[in-house]
């Protein structure tokens, strides 16, 4: 199609303020290029602004409410206290506020124009934003996701974890629906904060992408907190009463009544209304944009990274695979791409989940059975002087003669922290010898990594 002359071309426009949409335009505009950033909500994306940092804050609040449980054993006088989630959602919008400044500071600095509005692409080389129309010579795609609502009578009445984030008080009486790690976190934040949880999951287990071994010890640390869960409940419909919200469940039961319902079913990507059809951009059927391993889409000179893609929708893979695109592009790095393996990941829930690389299960399909299992379950020190005694559990899958470690999953007290530097191993390729090689940290939860026989 013949390019449209306009005063306004970029040599990339990245659609999509988010983390991916961000770095890929950072990266360009560090390579001397023209850069714009379309974005109709705060910069940032999902992960500033209703993800990954509001939530940290929030599960930092309920940690230091487990930790006021456990005071007593510590010797501590373990006064009743109260807690103030108004003044808490004051403090976390105000920081996330200064966040989004820094980004805009971020990007003037690097003289990137941000354009406000929703973007729609006329073809390959032309968006239109609030009635302007934009050239570029290339585009990336980086328009996330939005949670799911299911089509159900009464579905408007719930919120999703968006809303979540909206709350100006503290709901007592919580339903949550959902089996992944958005529903598990929020229904650990809550209850730590006092209030009373139900669970709903479509089938047996929370986190069923997981290992085995992080399902069953989520779902103890889930009911040894007192939240109920309902397993096998399939959401049919919610209703206002007098009384409160009652969801009713495809086996025929109601529950409830509830102040606040969760849906948190999953996500879908923000592909409709773009123009994507128009740029000849092709999606599958959930509406998820097609890229190979270079982000490289069905038009020549589109990309797309992040959720949209449905690839590993964390934001440091989002965050990695703009700076590569953007390396590749205009750097010079022309086979720079992400490898979508041995992603590590956090489930904050309390305590954490960590894991990286193959669970049991797809050791076992991919493998067969040349692989080897170590597993260690232990009570933390920690725990020692407290009334829990939740264990911790740590799961490492090797395979080959040399034993190298394909996977890595652990649930306890510092398994967010201590995973970092375990991933950097594998990527590296290490072997279970490097790891019993190396002299453990004592005494540390992180040890028993390099301890397991």
């Amino acid at each position: 199609m013949e390019r449209k002359e306009q005063m306004q071309n970029y040599d990339l426009i990245a659609i999509g303020g988010g983390s991916g949409g961000l770095a890929a335009a950072q990266r360009a505009a560090d390579y001397g290029k023209k850069v714009a950033v379309i974005e109709q909500g705060a910069l940032g994306g999902t992960c500033v602004n209703v993800g990954c940092v509001p939530k940290k804050i929030m599960w930092e609040a309920a940690g230091i409410a487990h930790s006021h449980a456990y005071a007593k054993g510590y010797g501590f006088a373990a006064e009743p206290v109260s807690h103030d989630w108004a003044a808490l959602k004051e403090s976390r919008d105000a920081y996330i506020r200064r966040l989004n400044g820094i980004y805009a500071s971020n990007l003037a600095g690097r003289n990137i124009e941000v354009i406000t509005g929703s973007a729609v692409l006329e073809d390959s080389h032309t968006v239109v934003v609030a009635g302007e129309t934009y050239t570029a010579d290339e585009f990336v795609i980086a328009t996330g996701g939005t949670p799911s609502i299911p089509n159900i009578p009464g579905a408007d009445l719930g919120i999703t974890s968006d809303g979540f984030f909206e709350l100006e008080q503290r709901p007592q009486r919580v339903a949550l629906v959902g089996s992944g790690y958005i529903a598990v976190e929020l229904a650990g934040m809550l209850r730590a904060l006092g209030s009373d949880v139900s669970l709903f999951v479509r089938y047996d287990s929370v986190l069923r992408s997981f290992d085995e071994l992080m399902q069953s010890s989520v779902i103890e640390a889930l009911e040894s907190e007192g939240i109920a869960l309902h397993r096998n409940s399939v959401p049919a419909g919610l209703a206002s009463t007098d009384a409160g919200l009652v969801l009713a469940t495809g086996n025929g039961q109601d529950h409830g009544p509830f102040d606040t319902l969760i849906w948190a079913i999953g996500r879908e990507p923000r592909s409709r209304d773009i123009g994507l059809e128009q740029a000849g951009i092709d999606c599958d059927s959930r509406g998820f944009v097609i890229t190979d391993k270079y982000q490289n889409t069905s038009a020549a000179n589109i990309y797309a990274i992040g959720d949209i893609t449905g690839c590993a929708a964390l934001t440091p893979v989002a965050i990695a695979a703009g700076r590569r695109l953007s390396d590749r592009l205009y750097g010079g790095m022309t086979d720079r791409h992400l490898n979508y393996d041995n992603i590590p990941s956090v489930v904050f829930t309390h305590p954490p989940v960590g894991t990286c690389g193959l669970t049991e299960q797809q050791a076992r399909d991919r493998f067969g059975d040349d692989i080897k299992v170590y597993v260690s379950e232990f009570v933390p020190l920690f725990n020692s002087m407290t009334v829990s005694k939740l264990k911790s559990r740590m799961k490492l899958i090797t395979t080959g003669s040399d034993e190298k470690v394909v996977g890595i999953h652990l649930f306890g007290l510092g398994s967010d922290e201590m995973l970092q530097g375990f991933a950097v191993a594998m990527q590296m390729g290490a072997t279970r010898q490097h790891f019993d090689d190396t002299v453990a940290i004592h005494p540390t939860s992180a040890e028993e990594l390099v301890t397991m026989k």
